[in-house]
């Protein structure tokens, strides 16, 4: 309360500063500002400036999700791979926080949120030109444009972090780095215009002329779909790990995978609660359903297991919760939290038998399960978004997409399932291609294999006896 009292004293002195030179606003067009301050809307004057409370909202989620990839996905795929590999997973974390900053800020982020065409934007932002603390208005009336851009930056040091998981153990440093450098330029940077762009191919609740009606509340289809897919066909052109199926590849550290999976679901509401770009009723209702759908996700998983194999385990419980957080991540500031409670239960049901019946009957080696908690999670939450989205939770909905919504939304995320689907797995069998002649293979040999990707892409183990 004291915090949103000092806001709105300093909004109401400041206002005359920040206005047009020579112009004066009145009390009551003050007022009318802070009201569109509180309300998260544009102000009426158009006197564009950082809100405090809604700029140091950004700035804490966007701390969450750097937070879900360095310690909280680097501990949980750490603890599931054998300890001979325990380093690699996380200097994989470690290298794309690093090398996607910088792309993100020679490129990326231009690409991904200037105006251009639909499914790109142009380089005017390139190097982070003119990326400063006014606001654009474009994505937020009230967050500084710099903030808004590094919360955005953590949802793209994390995506192809994901894709890590299903290709563990059994690809050289130097091939997968370059691999996901390429990545990130043709795929994520280009499908995140799509979705989030101001003139975006598929983003439905702000560009009107969108050619996909789609909604993605925070990256179902960006994050998840795109990961998830993508992992899928590199596990399958890589080939299954040197023993898979004959030897026992069991976690090394559930200890460290639980305390990830922790790390993950605090960091989550960073990346769902965040992505209402401020502190208002949307950002409230994505907190509640995300908490919600990730506790009965993990129930979920457990019971099946309880079902069909007699015993809950913890492994279990932290997939499930994943599980949840994965497929309520679209719809999060969409639905109720009804609506919630039912995709939980969703959440852990189809990714274990994805990750148990699916991935034994077809005899691929996803080696943490990427593909069946975010590919096949990231599909059934986008597409469950379109059945559950509400105006009741977010009245963005009846700006450009009233005559869908609650009728026909489900088609249009259809139709973006399926071109996310088509361009990932397109993309990359291609690069991998490329990077596999480049780098004159994509795996290390059988005899690196069989050392630990620790010591042989590093130099150095995670424990010493």
């Amino acid at each position: 309360m004291w915090s949103w009292l000092l806001a709105a004293i300093i909004f109401l002195v400041a206002s005359p500063v920040m206005a047009a030179e020579g112009a004066t606003p009145d009390l009551e067009a003050r007022v009318k500002d802070l009201e569109a301050y509180i309300t998260n809307v544009a102000p009426p004057s158009g006197n564009l400036m950082p809100g405090p409370g809604h700029n140091s909202w950004l700035m804490v989620c966007a701390a969450l999700v750097l937070f879900m990839t360095l310690p909280g996905l680097a501990l949980f795929y750490g603890g599931l791979v054998r300890s001979k590999n325990v380093l690699s997973v996380m200097a994989q974390c470690l290298g794309l926080s690093g090398i996607v900053a910088v792309l993100w800020w020679a490129f990326g982020y231009s690409v991904a949120f200037s105006s251009g065409s639909p499914f790109a934007g142009d380089l005017s932002m390139a190097m982070l030109k003119d990326v400063d603390s006014v606001p654009n208005s474009n994505y937020s009336a009230w967050v500084s444009e710099n903030v808004f851009s590094m919360f955005q930056l953590m949802f793209a040091i994390i995506t192809p972090g994901l894709i890590v998981g299903a290709i563990a153990e059994r690809a050289k440093y130097s091939a997968l780095m370059l691999f996901l450098v390429l990545w990130m330029a043709v795929v994520y940077f280009p499908l995140a215009h799509m979705v989030w762009g101001v003139d975006g191919f598929m983003n439905g609740v702000w560009n009107a002329s969108a050619t996909i009606k789609a909604i993605d509340f925070a990256g179902g289809t960006v994050v998840h779909m795109s990961s998830g897919w993508s992992a899928l066909v590199l596990a399958l052109l890589l080939g299954k790990r040197i023993g898979f199926g004959s030897e026992p590849m069991p976690p090394h550290s559930l200890v460290l995978t639980m305390v990830g999976t922790g790390m993950l679901w605090v960091g989550w509401y960073g990346f769902n609660a965040g992505s209402a770009a401020g502190a208002d009723g949307v950002s409230s209702a994505a907190f509640a359903s995300t908490t919600l759908c990730a506790a009965v996700g993990g129930l979920s998983w457990a019971g099946a297991e309880w079902v069909t194999r007699k015993k809950p385990t913890v492994l279990g419980m932290c997939s499930g919760i994943v599980g949840g957080l994965v497929v309520v991540t679209p719809a999060a500031g969409f639905i109720t939290m009804n609506a919630a409670m039912i995709l939980g239960v969703l959440a852990g049901v189809v990714p274990f038998f994805a990750c148990t019946w699916l991935k034994n009957k077809l005899g691929y080696d996803d080696a943490l399960d990427t593909f069946g908690v975010h590919g096949v999670g990231g599909t059934m939450g986008a597409l469950l978004t379109g059945f559950f989205a509400t105006p009741s939770i977010n009245a963005n909905l009846d700006l450009n997409l009233k005559d869908v919504v609650g009728k026909s939304l489900w088609i249009e995320q259809l139709k973006a399932i399926g071109f996310t689907m088509v361009y990932s797995v397109l993309a990359t069998v291609v690069l991998y291609y490329v990077v596999k002649a480049v780098c004159r293979g994509f795996r290390p040999s059988e005899e690196d294999e069989r050392t630990g990707l620790d010591l042989s892409d590093h130099g150095e183990v995670g424990y010493h006896p």
